[in-house]
């Protein structure tokens, strides 16, 4: 800080990250890539510690779902919270496609089933010990254990030329979704079958999907309005930490 008011330190690039005014107590900083306009007041705490750690704990992964597809304008503000969770260089790399065609969502389990049944085909003990039973349960049964009969799935896109540091931003973005979803009355949960078959790049799955040119999928989560309630936080293993 001069006489003259704050300058920049060093030459690094900025990365429009807004810290820099969103730390002025006074709101006598601004800046053309991060603008106080934009920026919200933070009350601190924003949560007590009791009320955050059950919050937290309240998240739960739904797999039962009312055969109504979400609102879409409710789907629009779970992603608007997502988009503000952090990213890699605040590269904000991160897309999402909602999907809510039960057509679609059809499709996409079948493609992610025959990609599974692949995987034993070709003998690797482990595919068959992971997708032996879900496989199984789809053909006799009719049991959808890759999106749990869904009525809308989210996926979260990133450039295929970066898709390392995508999907992190995904997972990132994803777990704020999943957090966020149950203040909306909706459920969510991890679409890690279909993540697995899409990041082989399945081209059956990919035919199915009709992804932008050069995206690539980094994650999912399907998404409704849940057919059962929780009352009460289940307990897990103990706290196990060392120090150094």
């Amino acid at each position: 800080m001069s006489g003259e008011g704050p300058q920049a330190l060093g030459e690094r690039p900025c990365i429009a990250c807004g810290q820099c005014v969103a730390i002025c107590p006074v709101e006598a900083l601004d800046h053309l890539k991060a603008p106080l306009k934009n920026q919200v007041p933070l009350a601190r705490p924003a949560l007590d510690a009791e009320t955050a750690a059950r919050f937290l704990r309240s998240r739960r992964s739904i797999r039962r779902y009312q055969a109504k597809a979400a609102p879409r304008e409710k789907i629009r503000q779970l992603l608007d919270v997502a988009r503000l969770a952090p990213s890699g260089g605040n590269s904000q790399s991160v897309s999402f496609l909602v999907i809510d065609d039960g057509a679609t969502l059809r499709a996409i389990s079948e493609a992610t089933i025959r990609w599974m049944e692949e995987q034993i085909s070709q003998g690797a003990d482990s595919a068959a010990a992971h997708f032996s039973g879900s496989v199984e349960r789809y053909r006799k049964d009719g049991e959808d254990t890759v999106l749990r009969h869904a009525p809308g799935l989210i996926l979260a896109l990133a450039p295929a030329a970066l898709l390392s540091l995508g999907r992190d931003n995904a997972h990132f973005a994803l777990s704020y979704a999943e957090l966020y979803a149950p203040s909306l009355g909706l459920g969510t949960c991890w679409t890690g079958y279909l993540e697995a078959c899409a990041t082989t790049r399945y081209q059956p799955l990919l035919k199915v999907l009709k992804l932008p040119e050069g995206m690539a999928v980094c994650g999912g989560l399907m998404v409704g309005v849940p057919v059962l309630r929780y009352y009460r936080l289940p307990d897990r293993n103990p706290l196990q930490v060392s120090w150094r």
